[in-house]
């Protein structure tokens, strides 16, 4: 079974119904009990960080989901679900995360050459991700340079690159992925990103 993860923030009915139609057994789950009896875990997300990680402390989930990807459950997050895996984010103020990953997820900031070019924050819209490892299972029959969907006004900053899977340029170049052992997380949304995201979401459940 897989577990979608409901914090009370997100669009858990459109990630579950995506995963589903790749022949995923999903279930969304809201107690410890579930998280703990469940083969994979996808942690989505569409909030402000700080709301989020408290949601996730209030309803006594974030131990089981540290248990589990502790213990090798697979985990799949996306947009939230990458940021909150990080020790810290500066969304609106200072706010500790799951600390799964070491890092820190940071503002869009652009020098004045880059500002000139009118850059929107939020980042809305479909852009490439470069891809930095080849071998990351979740990729899998999905091209190098392929155009996701992304949404989001900040970006995770990981202390060690070996976890970087793929980047994306704007303004900067940003990580849009990462891998780490059983953990993978992007910055774009693959139940918003058509043929190719359903590609990742059918890697996932055939784990």
């Amino acid at each position: 079974m897989i577990a979608v993860i409901d914090y009370g923030m997100g669009n858990l009915r459109s990630v579950a119904k995506a995963l589903q139609k790749v022949g995923g057994d999903v279930r969304i789950v809201s107690a410890a009990a579930e998280i703990g009896s469940a083969e994979k875990i996808v942690l989505p997300g569409v909030a402000a960080f700080g709301d989020a990680i408290d949601q996730i402390r209030q309803r006594r989930l974030d131990g089981p989901i540290r248990e589990a990807v502790r213990a090798g459950v697979p985990y799949l997050g996306f947009c939230l679900g990458l940021q909150l895996l990080f020790d810290v984010s500066y969304e609106y103020g200072q706010h500790t995360g799951l600390g799964l990953i070491a890092g820190k997820v940071v503002k869009f900031e652009f020098d004045a050459s880059v500002t000139a070019q009118r850059l929107k924050v939020p980042h809305i819209g479909w852009n490439p991700v470069r891809f930095e490892i080849t071998d990351c299972p979740l990729l899998h029959g999905v091209k190098d340079g392929s155009h996701f969907y992304f949404d989001h006004s900040f970006h995770v900053v990981p202390v060690d690159d070996s976890v970087v899977a793929t980047t994306t340029e704007y303004g900067v170049d940003f990580v849009s992925a990462v891998w780490k052992d059983n953990i993978f997380a992007s910055q774009f949304h693959p139940e918003k990103s058509q043929a190719v995201g359903l590609k990742i979401l059918e890697n996932f459940v055939r784990l």
